[in-house]
């Protein structure tokens, strides 16, 4: 039986809608809210800001573009930095502002200028090789909670990681085994949820195990209020997050190229990359100053549609709506809450290695050439200044992992590309 085409303009009657946008919610739901429970904040103000963003991006964009903004996971190892330096989520929030305000930027930019610009600041290895540092620089944090490394006491020493408890090893490993067996065997509606259906797999087994606080679900209330929370502004929190804004750009380009491919039509051009950063741009000034982390087209997203053939915008706004109306329940919140740290280090060791493996894509999918020795040496140094724990100071700001890497990257490539223009390579 062929499936049926549902357009980009095209809308539906209100049940036959309902489980096609579920089917977005919970596509979009497993990867998003890892990101809020990793940082530590409330995943409810993340729903209701993704919700609520979506809609903006979908009015921005005149109906034109099929996108879900869900959590971006480039921010994780900035926002975890900022926190471990100043023991306060606000401060990352002032380098989320900033990172909406780049992209409504480089929006006009791209209007009046043109993409060739983008090509010369960050070619194709520097672009892979930052996004696989986003999933290696994250990996040791999902060993630790997962029990597979050791981790630190507060004298300093190591804890042996025979004396780790087996539970947590056992049911971050089935966890684990869900979501990759998941990938490669679910079929049908389960093949676009294999993250989803280990996290609640995960989280079933460690109820049987007694390892789910069950009780904050009990005390919490049926409705409550997202929890909001201003911004601290402060120019080093804006330095270490500004990196993880070109990881972003090059990332939201690429859906949006894909997307057009799936739906056949040139939304690069029509209604252009342009909206598209501008919709996404304002969404993350709002989310900033509301306490939310920050939005980007979902990759699940695109998943969904070319499978289903279901491109509907109407379908996707009605998803965003579901999501805010989620973010209100006090259960709901509550629940997700409670998922056990070995859950999400489970998970976590799936989803930071497809994050790296991405970045090995880019150099397939580019034809990046490594046998010249200008890509050699870009993806060399770019990779061990990520991964190597090194770190520079300047002044109040720190550099290290994907913000050292991604700055030398850019100023390597544009002094070769200088170099080439003056035939100065040897290549």
């Amino acid at each position: 039986m062929k499936r049926q085409y549902i357009g980009i303009n095209e809308k539906i009657p209100i049940l036959k809608a309902l489980p096609l946008s579920f089917q977005h919610l919970t596509a979009m739901f497993g990867a998003t809210i890892l990101v809020p429970i990793i940082i530590g904040i409330d995943p409810a103000i993340v729903l209701l800001m993704n919700g609520i963003g979506t809609i903006i991006y979908s009015y921005i964009t005149k109906s034109g573009i099929p996108a879900y903004l869900g959590s971006s996971f480039a921010f994780i190892s900035p926002t975890l930095l900022i926190i471990a330096v100043y023991g306060n989520f606000s401060y990352a929030q002032s380098g989320y502002i900033f990172f909406g305000l780049f992209f409504i930027i480089i929006s006009y930019i791209v209007k009046y200028y043109g993409l060739k610009w983008i090509d010369v600041v960050m070619p194709p290895v520097v672009m892979g090789s930052i996004v696989a540092i986003i999933g290696l620089e994250l990996a040791p944090i999902a060993a630790q909670q997962a029990g597979f490394s050791p981790l630190p006491t507060p004298s300093g020493n190591i804890v042996p990681i025979f004396s780790i408890n087996y539970k947590t090893i056992l049911v971050s490993s089935f966890t684990l085994l869900v979501g990759v067996f998941g990938s490669l065997l679910f079929k049908g509606f389960l093949q676009v949820i294999p993250i989803l259906t280990a996290v609640i797999s995960g989280y079933v087994l460690a109820l049987l195990m007694g390892l789910v606080d069950f009780s904050i679900v009990e005390k919490a209330n049926w409705i409550v209020f997202p929890t909001f929370h201003a911004p601290i502004f402060n120019l080093n929190a804006i330095i270490i997050i500004a990196p993880a804004c070109l990881v972003v750009l090059t990332e939201h380009i690429s859906h949006l190229i894909v997307t057009g491919k799936i739906t056949n039509q040139n939304l690069m051009k029509n209604p252009g990359l342009e909206k598209s950063l501008l919709g996404d741009g304002i969404s993350n000034v709002i989310s900033g100053f509301a306490g939310s982390t920050p939005n980007t087209t979902y990759g699940e997203n695109i998943g969904v549609m070319a499978i289903t053939q279901v491109y509907s915008v109407y379908i996707i706004r009605i998803a965003a709506l579901i999501a805010i109306l989620f973010s209100c329940i006090g259960k709901f919140s509550a629940l997700i809450s409670s998922i056990p740290t070995s859950v999400m280090g489970g998970i976590t060791i799936l989803l930071y290695g497809v994050i790296a493996v991405q970045g090995f894509r880019i150099f397939v999918e580019q034809n990046v050439d490594f046998s010249k020795n200008k890509n050699m040496v870009l993806g060399a140094v770019t990779i061990i200044a990520g991964v190597s724990n090194a770190t520079i100071n300047i002044g109040s700001v720190q550099l290290k992992g994907m913000a050292l890497a991604a700055i030398l990257g850019i100023l390597l490539s544009i002094v070769f590309y200088i170099l080439e223009r003056f035939n100065l390579l040897n290549e």
